[in-house]
């Protein structure tokens, strides 16, 4: 009877995520921060999983960094959001599938909006037409594109060449995921297990071998904040929050830590580098740091893709490291090189250790 009552239970944490056709919006800080990674994710979902999914070079930004900030109003954002919507409709496709958690929160909130007040969302279509020309339908299924990796994590697992594996101890690596805010905590009911019980990483983990790191901050933000990020005053409050993460989680020895966030990603990769230089901590015992991955960057690794390719040296914190646990094969001398082979040049020293 107990065990009746949990998995009835879990199956309101559960979200449907459709099989195929889906129309990709892309995010703008995470082509700019780690620009391989949705390169990585289409080519995944395309040759891997060989799914039918759309990348439209008409898409534009979702507004909400400069939402959030309080620069573009919410009228403005739902217009904006329209218009994604139309190009999806255009193209022919219904399943929406988002890159950055807070175009998630954005579409979602959007949505939600939308279903309490009827005449809000008569007032978008109204001014979509008359800006645009443009009609849309509402998304059948609006997913985040961790939800993608999580729908398949079973048939990427299959094709893996690796495992979450220390090859020197034959032990799973320890791994934290974290959660973007924007995911499951402004509609917990839209993501994976919620707020309470986020399984959309934790999920990866399990399934590829790895061991998951339950500590206190857990679920504590990272501490991006768009004001506490744009307004240079606030940074403090930013690197703060970060740092109260990894102090929590330091003892229990995070091999990796993973995210479905581009500015959760890019914190806690270069706030470590921060922290390094201001206070000459760091959280691992080694002084190199605690790798910082996205979920997709991760499956790459899992299905054996060259590590330099799929961008991983544009990371603060050095992934050698846990390249050499994971017995992963690698050039050196490639790690610098660009597409064409032409050196880009290796980073100055820092007070991180670096494998260059």
């Amino acid at each position: 009877m107990i065990k009746e009552e949990v998995s009835k239970r879990w199956l309101a944490y559960q979200k449907e995520i459709a099989d195929d056709h889906y129309y990709f919006a892309r995010s703008c800080i995470r082509q700019n921060f780690f620009p391989a990674a949705e390169e990585l994710f289409l080519n995944i979902l395309k040759n891997e999983l060989h799914k039918d999914i759309f990348d439209d070079p008409q898409q534009t930004t979702c507004t909400g960094i400069a939402y959030h900030s309080g620069i573009v109003p919410m009228e403005t954002t739902m217009t904006v959001v329209a218009r994604q919507f139309a190009l999806m409709t255009e193209a022919g496709y219904e399943n929406f599938v988002c890159s950055c958690v807070t175009s998630f929160g954005i579409y979602t909130e959007v949505l939600e909006t939308w279903k309490h007040n009827p005449e809000l969302e008569i007032k978008i279509r109204k001014l979509l037409k008359e800006s645009t020309s443009k009609e849309f339908e509402i998304p059948k299924n609006l997913v985040h594109t961790s939800d993608i990796i999580f729908k398949f994590r079973k048939e990427i697992s299959a094709k893996a060449k690796y495992k979450l594996i220390n090859k020197e101890t034959g032990k799973p690596l320890n791994i934290v995921e974290h959660i973007g805010c924007h995911y499951a905590k402004i509609f917990p009911d839209k993501g994976v297990g919620g707020a309470e019980y986020p399984y959309v990483l934790a999920g990866l983990i399990d399934e590829w071998g790895g061991s998951q790191i339950d500590y206190p901050e857990r679920r504590h933000c990272c501490g991006f904040g768009f004001r506490q990020y744009l307004i240079k005053a606030n940074r403090g409050y930013s690197i703060a929050n970060t740092k109260r993460k990894f102090d929590s989680m330091k003892d229990y020895h995070p091999d990796l830590i993973i995210t479905n966030c581009p500015g959760c990603n890019f914190f806690m990769d270069r706030w470590q580098y921060v922290i390094s230089e201001m206070d000459g901590i760091t959280y691992d015992d080694k002084g190199y740091g605690i790798p910082v991955l996205t979920y997709e960057e991760l499956a790459g690794l899992m299905l054996g893709y060259n590590p330099w390719n799929i961008g991983l040296q544009v990371h603060q914190v050095d992934v050698v490291p846990l390249l050499d646990k994971m017995g992963y094969p690698y050039i050196l001398e490639d790690k610098y090189k660009g597409i064409n082979g032409e050196d880009m040049g290796k980073p100055e020293k820092t007070s991180l250790n670096c494998c260059c």
